[in-house]
């Protein structure tokens, strides 16, 4: 796999500015908060042929970087946008190139060759991620299946699960029952009526004393009718601080806020994670140094992260 992408129109460094380049070149610093979900990209990229959209803008490489700068974020989690399917060149390209900075969640399909896996790896990729919203769900008994969770737990890297809380019962089920280390995304996508009470999520909790599943405290609105999500997130961070502890939660912007850009922005992001997490020592816990084992960042972290907002 070929990560380079001089002087091509997608290039993810093409334009940075100066602060951005500074922000990049600034290694020393330690962990002050990691941003564990967010997508970059620009129109022109190769689209994948099955998608639920493509967007009409872009969300650049400098841009992210101007939002965790701002908000004394040190480090970000660069997720494969479900409309790039599986060419990951653009992320991964970051990832390789900033280390420090960045690590990336890709999308890969079950007949991905070792090769190709082995460049992802090498670029500081540490997850995949099954964006199931829409979709059948995956038979993982199938031998295909089983050998590309096999391969994953080698690299250990972590599955990262998009699904409706109520599909997430069987694919918790199935991928522990492979070893896998399991990150659920946006609080597990409860039902927006019935919130902390859908089934699924409380099937989610139950699934804390395994000591194999994540959960991303982000984009609260992807389960909301119309709304941020935050008054009803409340509820479920509490649950999920009771049954996860601070240990293993992490926060997502989920920006650029596809489909949903005109519901909240970064600072709106950040907002939310106060009011879910009111407690300054679980909240720095979930910002530095449970992201930080999750995401295997190499970096001290901070005393303190208080700075963060």
């Amino acid at each position: 796999m070929d990560l380079s992408l001089p002087g091509t129109p997608a290039d993810p460094f093409d334009g940075l500015s100066p602060a951005s380049s500074d922000w990049l070149a600034d290694t020393r610093a330690p962990i002050t908060g990691i941003d564990s979900h967010a997508h970059i990209f620009v129109r022109g990229l190769p689209l994948a042929a099955q998608r639920r959209h493509a967007p009409d803008y872009d969300a650049t490489l400098d841009q992210y970087i101007e939002r965790l700068s701002a908000h004394g974020m040190s480090q970000g989690v660069l997720v494969q946008p479900s409309f790039l399917g599986f060419d990951n060149t653009f992320l991964a390209s970051v990832c390789a190139r900033y280390p420090q900075r960045f690590r990336g969640v890709a999308v890969v399909a079950p007949e991905i060759s070792d090769a190709e896996l082995a460049a992802l790896n090498a670029a500081h990729i540490v997850g995949a991620r099954l964006n199931l919203i829409g979709l059948p769900l995956p038979d993982f008994s199938e031998r295909r299946w089983q050998a590309l969770l096999a391969r994953l737990n080698a690299l250990r890297w972590h599955v990262e699960v998009q699904a409706n809380a109520a599909d997430l019962p069987v694919v918790l089920d199935a991928l522990l029952a492979q070893g896998c280390t399991v990150v659920v995304d946006h609080f597990g996508r409860p039902d927006a009526q019935l919130g902390a009470r859908d089934a699924g999520f409380r099937d989610l909790l139950s699934h804390a004393a395994s000591g194999k599943v994540w959960v991303k405290l982000s984009a609260a609105y992807r389960s909301a009718q119309e709304t941020d999500g935050t008054e009803n997130a409340n509820a479920l961070a509490d649950a999920l601080l009771a049954a996860y502890g601070p240990q293993r939660l992490v926060w997502g912007s989920d920006w650029p806020h596809t489909q949903h850009r005109h519901r909240i922005d970064y600072d709106g992001a950040v907002n939310a994670l106060h009011a879910w997490v009111r407690d300054d020592a679980a909240r720095q816990t979930i910002l530095t140094t449970s992201a930080a084992e999750l995401f295997r960042f190499e970096v001290q972290t901070a005393s303190a992260a208080s700075s963060v907002g």
